[in-house]
């Protein structure tokens, strides 16, 4: 597969630094091509805004969909989005690496969602959902949280996972087309010990090697 890992964390000394290490090694091994786009060694800027784009369509008001609709069409994203929109396009398999800061991705690649996802390249003219732009293609999440896994139940303290994670599921990779996989959910590596740590990037590497094999799951509905 084409495996194209989004990264984001302040930290590359961080769980989330060793599991897209494991990832980016696991992959490799197994034989997949594998592009990294780590935000915050980048110094992504997560502000959109006319540094998207080359081109102009409307110079007195500026209306981000009719300037992507226009970029698309006249070659006119910014290198960095290109780059980021063709990375898009390569992959077979999207992996989001991230810490859950308050229920959702952190800013950083929230902004990155916001600037890359382009309307007329990334969704738009009737493709959305199952006939989204990037059917055929799936995405992962993976990521770390600060509270325990029992935090994460139905009807306990912070609400079910599943139910956390569909505004960025459905409302970002089904949105787009992307076929969604379980997520990997890392509960609380802060107040885990070494071996349990080990364990943990032993545990995600495995699955990294059966990947090919899943089936998506249904994301469900609000």
């Amino acid at each position: 597969m084409n495996c194209f890992i989004v990264y984001w964390h302040p930290e590359p000394r961080s769980f989330n630094g060793a599991l897209l290490a494991a990832t980016r090694e696991t992959l490799t091994q197994a034989g997949h091509q594998v592009r990294v786009s780590d935000l915050h060694a980048m110094g992504f800027d997560p502000v959109s805004g006319r540094h998207n784009f080359t081109t102009v369509k409307d110079p007195g008001f500026f209306k981000q969909q009719l300037e992507e609709l226009y970029a698309g069409e006249h070659d006119g994203f910014a290198p960095a989005i290109e780059t980021e929109l063709k990375n898009l396009e390569w992959c077979d398999l999207l992996i989001l690496q991230f810490p859950l800061w308050w229920f959702g991705l952190p800013a950083v690649m929230k902004g990155w969602v916001d600037r890359v996802f382009a309307m007329g390249r990334t969704y738009g003219g009737g493709h959305f959902y199952e006939n989204g732009v990037f059917q055929g293609k799936r995405a992962l999440l993976s990521l770390t949280t600060g509270g325990p896994r029992e935090a994460y139940e139905p009807g306990a303290f912070n609400g079910d996972m599943a139910g956390v994670l569909r505004p960025i599921n459905r409302g970002i990779l089904r949105f787009v087309g992307f076929e969604v996989l379980a997520p990997q959910v890392c509960y609380s590596p802060a107040h885990l010990s070494e071996e349990e740590r080990a364990q943990a990037l032993a545990d995600h590497a495995q699955r990294l090697r059966g990947l090919h094999l899943e089936s998506p799951i249904e994301v469900g509905i609000y």
